[in-house]
């Protein structure tokens, strides 16, 4: 498993907020001060392999909050963040609470027991349907009580929209080891937002370019923003800047990344700004 965190010591223990992220490729947490919103420590935990199920990264979740002191501090609040394929969005005038399995029912592959849940994206008017991990819910549960938690993609539209002012297309990829995420905005209308596994960087540009062909892109005009687990040298940027015309990175100005060997596009969702 190799680590990555903030190069200094946290120091501020009161009024401290906690927001975490995992996956099944990996899990990191960012420590906030409470009433700037000022990024204090952030350290990520990538795991070796994907993990097959959510039980086998409850047992490295479990590893990481027993060895890793900052995890053990008192927070005013804990933002969890669940990042998985298992969504669907759903707009508000169509949606009903207690249809919540029927619309997972078009997209993915469900049991009857998973638990589903549901985040109101209210900046879309929209609702995000998604199944989280509740095992690992339970465990955190056990460490802070109550917390909030939210689907990554919910996360990720929200912040994209927030941000974005300008009223023109932008296409925005956000990658991780073996999944990535398209979000297409038209100023701050969500146009297009899906998540795909991806095994080569053959799959990686086949869906990109699907989803420039769904919404009648233009690659030679439209811009496409990375973020996330990619840079200048990996060879999914490449294929991709051979297709598409105009490529760039989503850089954060979270001060933090002063102390953090990491590009300024990665880990958007906890450290964009």
């Amino acid at each position: 498993m190799k680590k990555t965190n903030s190069n200094t010591v946290l120091k501020k223990t009161k009024d401290i907020r906690l927001s975490i992220q995992f996956s099944l490729d990996g899990f990191s947490f960012c420590i906030q001060d409470n009433l700037t919103k000022e990024a204090l420590f952030f350290s990520e935990y990538l795991f070796e392999e994907k993990q097959v199920s959510p039980e086998e990264v409850l047992k490295i979740i479990t590893s990481i909050f027993t060895s890793d002191l900052n995890l053990q501090k008192e927070f005013s609040s804990v933002l969890v963040i669940h990042q998985n394929e298992l969504y669907t969005l759903v707009p508000q005038k169509y949606f009903k609470e207690e249809k919540l399995s029927n619309y997972l029912d078009f997209n993915i592959k469900t049991l009857k027991t998973d638990f589903i849940a549901f985040d109101n994206i209210e900046i879309n008017n929209s609702n995000n349907v998604y199944v989280p991990y509740i095992n690992i819910n339970n465990y955190l549960f056990q460490n802070f009580g109550e917390f909030t938690y939210k689907h990554h993609i919910s996360v990720l539209i929200e912040k994209l929209i927030s941000k974005n002012s300008i009223e023109t297309l932008k296409v925005y990829v956000n990658v991780s080891f073996s999944t990535f995420d398209v979000i297409i905005l038209d100023g701050k209308k969500l146009k297009f937002a899906n998540s795909f596994s991806y095994h080569s960087k053959e799959d990686f540009i086949y869906y990109i370019l699907f989803a420039f062909e769904q919404l009648k892109l233009d690659t030679e005009k439209v811009p496409l923003y990375f973020m996330g687990k990619i840079s200048l040298e990996s060879e999914i940027y490449k294929i991709t800047f051979e297709y598409i015309r105009n490529v760039f990175f989503k850089e954060s100005k979270n001060t933090i990344f002063k102390n953090l060997n990491l590009s300024t596009h990665d880990n958007y969702i906890l450290l964009g700004s």
